[in-house]
């Protein structure tokens, strides 16, 4: 039995703060999940996926996340108390949908969770989606801990269902990745089947009802203020006249240090976890007993700007600070040593340094750069392209996945990056604007997810562009998961369907279209060549599973490969390729045969043919 269906209520159990969503979920009685597998969301999905092996849940695995939203959408206004989850970027995705949505409203609960990743841990921007509220119009709730992100999940159903509408539970991904101890309350059973009332003119979102919905949203915006107004998630505690409004984890870094610096009766904090709509009266009534007011938030001086906004309907005059050059940066996360050291320095606190620890004797931690896994076929991929347009002015847009990997040396295969599916628009932007040849790279995954339209595009309009599909056969970046072009039998599941690359891509209209398998390099090289070559739009396959993935699955059958006394020492191996299997001992190159998976790619870069298997004679 999975650990999330464990029923018994009151027992403590050390969850990551996305079991704790996902158990939430379940004790809220979720029937219908959805998701487009994005970090640090990434394990909600993963723990739902196996719940749903176990139990009535219905889980997929959107093709992206608007596709997820829509599904979830549909299920919630029949009826099904639904969640759809996603990282903070695929909120963009999503969003077409989540506007409208938002006038439609939804019949039973839905929760949308935006996984926030303030630092970019794993992620092409540090948007703060606390704007989305603004913008669509719908409530945001915020924990500040993995025991409140559970207990959060539930309270954010009841809400939707009063209100009618999706609400946001934003997370970051402090709260994701944190290990705590959180108490199991009871599961509840979920409805499983609903029904659809067909209300046309509730659901079909011409302008003539759309207008009309519009005006319930404000309605229901009203009532949202109302209940922010009364929320166990927005409370004072402490005393005195200096004030501290904060939210999500950085109310944890607050709460540490007033405890640190023994300011509980100098200092008042009011903690916003229902933060849109903000409680504006009781912020007020916070304001008007203060001398001088801190907003600490991470990302951007979202409520900060709303507080000034209000002490000013109060003609208040207090100081109130957040973001500033000597105050909060709107960059990267906080940590409790820096709240501490801001806070003092704010209310003019003497705040000692912490004592650091000796550290002389500790040997410098050695550099580990990101890079791509031993044997990934990604490599061999890049490696392949590489030789095959040897002398030419390439340009590589790239797209999101392990192989962004590739823009990093000593292959160098990635030269613009901005969005899921980007790689495939931006290679005709670049080949209608420069002389330039332009070959693209994206995964398997992430074409299914948004490349599709852009080669679209680029047969409509006659580019001149290779783009290389890198099929891994899983989504490998965020863990594994299955994508529309995965055998799932060999999950050892029944019931999915499985689309194939090159069927689907000469259907839009690709005529040169060839797959490849990347560890054979010559036959690789001579099949890129020939596709490059070709005036307009073609498509390289590069199919190999994902070494790790075919390690899970028990299909690796290589043998390690070891350097033999043969080898001159030219290196081309390291300078080429970078496989973290390689190191140098005693000035000599050597391969880690317990990470070596026998791909076989150096063997075949080697002039003297110095690289053999392990079980072999030199």
């Amino acid at each position: 039995m999975h650990k999330l269906l464990t029923n018994q209520r009151g027992q403590k159990v050390l969850m990551l703060g996305n079991e704790a969503i996902a158990r939430g979920a379940l004790e809220a009685g979720v029937a219908f999940a959805s998701t487009y597998p994005g970090t640090p969301s990434s394990e909600i999905s993963l723990n739902l996926f196996q719940v749903a092996q176990e139990t009535d849940l219905y889980f997929e695995y959107s093709t992206n996340e608007k596709v997820a939203l829509e599904v979830a959408a549909a299920a919630a206004n029949s009826g099904l108390r639904s969640m759809c989850m996603m990282k903070h970027v695929g909120v963009n995705v999503a969003a077409d949908a989540l506007m409208t949505l938002a006038y439609v409203g939804t019949r039973a609960g839905l929760v949308v969770i935006s996984a926030d990743d303030p630092y970019m841990f794993s992620s092409q921007n540090e948007q703060d989606n606390r704007y989305y509220g603004k913008l669509s119009g719908l409530s945001i709730l915020e924990p500040s801990s993995v025991e409140e992100a559970k207990a959060m999940v539930p309270y954010a159903f009841d809400l939707s269902e009063t209100l009618r509408e999706p609400v946001i539970l934003r997370t970051t991904t402090r709260i994701n990745h944190s290990n705590a101890v959180v108490t199991l309350g009871d599961l509840r059973a979920p409805q499983t089947k609903g029904r659809f009332e067909k209300d046309p003119f509730h659901y079909v979102t011409v302008p003539a009802v759309s207008r009309q919905l519009h005006a319930r949203l404000l309605e229901n915006m009203a009532q949202a203020q109302a209940l922010s107004e009364e929320s166990p998630y927005n409370f004072e505690e402490g005393s005195g006249t200096w004030g501290v409004i904060c939210n999500g984890v950085s109310y944890t870094y607050v709460a540490d240090a007033i405890q640190d610096l023994e300011l509980e009766d100098q200092i008042r904090v009011l903690r916003i976890g229902f933060s849109h709509p903000l409680p504006a009266e009781r912020i007020g009534t916070f304001l008007a007993g203060c001398e001088k007011v801190l907003v600490v938030e991470e990302g951007e001086p979202y409520m900060e700007e709303a507080i000034k906004a209000f002490a000013q309907e109060r003609v208040l005059s207090l100081p109130i600070n957040g973001k500033g050059p000597t105050l909060f940066s709107r960059l990267y996360e906080f940590d409790p040593a820096m709240v501490r050291r801001k806070l003092a320095d704010y209310f003019g606190i003497d705040c000692p340094p912490s004592e650091a620890p000796d550290l002389s004797d500790v040997p410098e931690i050695p550099q580990r750069p990101p890079t791509l896994c031993a044997g990934c076929s990604h490599r061999a991929t890049f490696y392949a392209v590489k030789k095959a347009t040897e002398g030419m002015d390439v340009i590589h847009p790239s797209d999101i996945g392990c192989y962004t990997l590739g823009f990093l040396p000593p292959l160098s295969m990635g030269d613009f990056v901005i969005c899921m599916g980007a790689s495939t628009g931006s290679a005709g932007g670049f080949a209608l604007a420069t002389s330039q040849k332009v070959v693209s790279f994206i995964g398997d995954s992430t074409f299914f997810h948004s490349g599709i339209p852009g080669l679209i595009n680029a047969v409509f309009n006659n580019h001149d562009i290779t783009l290389v599909i890198l099929d891994n056969r899983t989504t490998a970046m965020t863990g594994h998961q299955p994508n529309p072009g995965v055998d799932m039998q060999e999950l050892k599941l029944e019931g999915y369907g499985q689309v194939a690359l090159e069927p689907l891509v000469k259907a839009i209209g690709v005529s040169h279209v060839v797959t490849i398998r990347p560890y054979q390099l010559k036959k690789s090289i001579a099949a890129i060549r020939e596709a490059v070559e070709f005036e307009g739009v073609s498509v390289v396959i590069a199919e190999e599973k994902c070494a790790l993935y075919a390690k899970a699955l028990h299909q690796l059958r290589g043998k390690p490969f070891r350097v033999s006394e043969r080898c001159r020492n030219h290196r081309d191996c390291i300078n080429n390729l970078g496989c973290p299997a390689f190191y140098l001992e005693d000035d000599r190159v050597h391969i880690d045969a317990d990470i070596c998976i026998g791909c076989a790619l150096c063997a075949q870069v080697c002039p003297e043919h110095a690289i053999v298997p392990v079980k072999s004679t030199s």
